[in-house]
């Protein structure tokens, strides 16, 4: 019995200092790449059964400041994140993003969008910064659409050249795979 609370003192000190100090989201999202290596969490490389029209009317704004309009990417394939700085799912999976990004970056019809929906958009900035990514981040400029209020985060989209949803994924996938690589160049403007 004393070992037991014991233990049970020793991983509450552990457990409280890792919150306390803000670590708490750094090693979830640790253990969640982990989790993500293993393949189990690979994003579905097929298009939803049933498309819906893409909301293009939200404005972002981008780590520079310029306000951006989703209208100004229509005719491109667009991969876009939800994420935040908070949120240790998204911190799991951008490593992955980050190296889909790496490899498709020189196709012109392709945009990644990694759309931060923190309250705090210096938090997000920071972060990125921090992280030393190269995709594209983006903090909200303005009010998200209907659409874009996804129950959880990460939440990412695909969104076809013709303005369709043809992927909605909610929760943490891994991206960075050959099958997930072709879906997009499959779906690129031809």
């Amino acid at each position: 019995m004393r070992k037991t609370i014991r233990e049970l003192l020793i991983i509450s000190l552990v457990l409280g200092f890792l919150y306390i100090t803000g670590l708490h989201t750094e090693v979830a999202a640790f253990t969640q790449r982990i989790i993500l290596s293993t393949g189990l969490m690979n994003a579905d490389a097929e298009p939803e059964n049933s498309v819906e029209p893409f909301d293009f009317n939200q404005d972002i704004k981008s780590v520079d400041g310029d306000i951006i309009n989703l209208s100004e990417y229509r005719g491109k394939l667009i991969f876009l994140n939800l994420w935040a700085s908070w949120c240790g799912p998204c911190r799991a999976e951008m490593p992955g993003i980050e190296e889909l990004y790496e490899d498709l970056q020189e196709e012109e019809d392709i945009v990644f969008i990694m759309l931060s929906v923190d309250r705090n958009e210096n938090a997000a900035l920071k972060f990125l910064k921090r992280m030393k990514f190269e995709f594209p981040g983006y903090t909200l400029g303005g009010p998200l659409t209907e659409q874009l209020r996804v129950p959880s985060i990460p939440t990412t989209f695909v969104i076809s050249p013709d303005g369709q949803v043809i992927k909605k994924k909610v929760g943490m996938a891994r991206y960075n795979t050959r099958s997930f690589k072709n879906f997009l160049l499959e779906n690129k403007p031809k």
